[in-house]
């Protein structure tokens, strides 16, 4: 079976096909959020510090680092948040930018074996981040578009994912060490979004036995009560075969969809995570109650 390693100074992460579902918290990423990424850009990391800290208290495995700030340095943000985060938690990480000089910083900065992200199949970019993966002994996300773009057709995609895997092995990096994100699509604009990316993931794990993920929150994207959607989207393609993704573990609605596909595909041994998670603590004074009944002596 596929398994996909990647750690931080002292702490190993699996992503693999019966192990439990691995969550990259997705909220340490500027796009979209405005207060942030004037934060980072003036060298406020205060933000940063909570997203990490409150990610993993909710259950994130791994922790997704980007940077992404027009008309900032963003190499050298990459870079601090990276060795900041790092001296926070000892969850691996998830390096996020789409420029290559990026990228290399926040490698040069990790300690441990990080998840890279990320890869396309155009040829360009394969030349010039696959050699990265290699050099810094990384893992890496591999997005299925290419020069043509992102297909509808899930055949194009496999294929591209296909060639990806195929280069990477040409850079001497094996096929678990390749994460393909088979790209959701907003359901509302493509009402077979998501039976195509559930087969997708079937074909991906069965053909290629790689390793996947996603951005989980793409398929509802202008709907209505996304939170509602969402859980449900990714129970489903955990039950398909995807084996991370990468999201919001503060969405309790989410998190309890993901620990309830692990106990019910057996990948939740004893459902001790279910169980750390939700059992309901004894409450005060019970076990005193308890044992202070004492059996009248016979008279």
């Amino acid at each position: 079976m596929t398994e996909t390693v990647i750690s931080s100074a002292t702490r190993e992460v699996v992503i693999g096909f019966d192990r439990p579902f691995v969550v990259i918290g997705e909220r340490i990423n500027p796009t979209g959020r405005k207060l942030l990424a004037q934060e980072m850009k003036a060298g406020d990391f205060s933000r940063v510090e909570a997203d990490a800290m409150a990610q993993v208290a909710a259950g994130a495995q791994v922790l997704d680092v980007n940077a992404g700030i027009p008309l900032a340095d963003e190499p050298a943000l990459l870079a601090q948040a990276v060795k900041l985060v790092q001296s926070l938690t000892d969850v691996p990480l998830s390096i996020d930018s789409s420029v290559l000089e990026a990228l290399e910083s926040g490698l040069a900065a990790y300690q441990g074996k990080p998840l890279l992200n990320s890869v396309t199949g155009e040829e360009d970019r394969m030349e010039r981040i696959l050699p990265l993966v290699k050099k810094y002994g990384a893992a890496v996300v591999a997005i299925c578009n290419d020069d043509s773009g992102i297909s509808t057709d899930i055949d194009v995609r496999f294929e591209v994912a296909k060639r990806i895997v195929e280069r990477a092995s040409d850079h001497g990096i094996p096929a678990c060490d390749v994460v393909v994100d088979p790209l959701v699509m907003p359901v509302g604009a493509m009402a077979d979004a998501g039976v195509q990316v559930f087969k997708l993931i079937r074909r991906l794990r069965n053909e290629l036995k790689v390793n996947t993920t996603c951005g989980a929150s793409n398929v509802s994207f202008g709907l209505p009560n996304r939170h509602g959607l969402n859980p449900t989207f990714l129970s489903m393609a955990i039950g398909a075969g995807m084996t991370s993704a990468i999201t919001n573990p503060l969405e309790a609605s989410l998190m309890q969809a993901v620990r309830a596909a692990d106990v019910l595909l057996d990948h939740d041994a004893q459902c001790s995570n279910w169980i750390a998670a939700y059992r309901e603590p004894a409450a005060e004074g019970s076990r005193v109650r308890r044992s202070s009944r004492r059996r009248r002596a016979p008279t």
